[in-house]
């Protein structure tokens, strides 16, 4: 496989189609993620299977959804009986990263777990928002009268106050203040984008440049102005061996960012691509 293979795959294109909807469809747009990797994945059973946890959520709640009851059998159903937890053994296998496998190994890290979370407590009237918390996605539920509470997935749906997220995370930094934004939902197209950061990071870390490239490249449909992506995206592809591909990608980022710190290295790169000497950055 190279970096010059077909980009207008049926899970790309899948992709980019969810993309455009307004909203964007967390649960699908997951799914066509995964799809890269499980050509054969069929979304439509593990739809399903979101829908058949919601109405085992629906069955504990009586009478009109109450946020306190719902959010108390959410946690009953996904952590107590179906055992949804935080991959503590392989924090950064890739497998944590994709929908269809958290949901048929249960184990996860707090991005996607929160989306199940979401995507359950949605399908059960109970509307609950990603929250990027640094090191650590939540879920919140805000109520009509506008209190917040933020629920922790990786731990078990662990439920939370604002104050009790604030006083964590200065635990955790020495003191350190928590700016508010951090509290505040993020937009499905900024979860999804951490989603693939996440995964970007495991790739790279890896050295596994076929992955590393269709991951840039998901990261640049979601966010198209990210030039740091586009130069990591033409990097791979040059390693790949898709030399033009990587010219085209290096010399975009160039003409967005011609004083970066970085700009000369770049540039010798694809003077190396185009003598066909292949210099590359590491």
């Amino acid at each position: 496989m190279t970096a010059t293979r077909d980009l207008e795959g049926r899970a790309r294109a899948r992709f980019a189609e969810l993309l455009g909807r307004d909203p964007v469809p967390l649960d699908e747009a997951a799914l066509a993620i995964a799809q890269e990797e499980y050509p054969a994945l069929e979304p439509e059973a593990y739809l399903t299977r979101l829908d058949e946890l919601a109405a085992r959520v629906v069955r504990r709640v009586p009478g009109p959804v109450r946020a306190a009851s719902a959010l108390r059998a959410l946690r009953e159903v996904l952590h107590d009986e179906e055992g949804l937890r935080g991959n503590d053994d392989d924090y950064y296998d890739p497998r944590n990263s994709f929908l269809n496998d958290v949901l048929d190994r249960r184990l996860g890290i707090p991005i996607t777990l929160a989306l199940v979370y979401m995507e359950v407590g949605r399908r059960a009237g109970l509307r609950l928002e990603g929250v990027g918390f640094p090191g650590h996605f939540l879920a919140k539920y805000v109520s009509p009268g506008g209190v917040e509470v933020f629920v922790d997935a990786y731990h078990g749906g662990e439920m939370l106050s604002a104050d009790e997220c604030v006083a964590r995370y200065k635990a955790r930094t020495g003191g350190k203040d928590l700016d508010a934004r951090y509290l505040a939902a993020v937009s499905p197209r900024q979860l999804l984008a951490r989603m693939l950061q996440n995964l970007k990071r495991v790739y790279a870390e890896r050295k596994d440049d076929v992955r590393l490239f269709w991951v840039l490249d998901r990261i640049l449909l979601v966010t198209p102005d990210q030039r740091e992506a586009l130069r990591d995206r033409g990097l791979a592809a040059a390693r790949l061996g898709g030399a033009a591909a990587a010219i085209r990608d290096l010399e975009a980022y160039l003409s967005l960012a011609p004083a970066a710190g970085d700009a000369e290295e770049v540039r010798a790169a694809v003077a190396g691509l185009r003598a066909g000497r292949g210099a590359l950055l590491n």
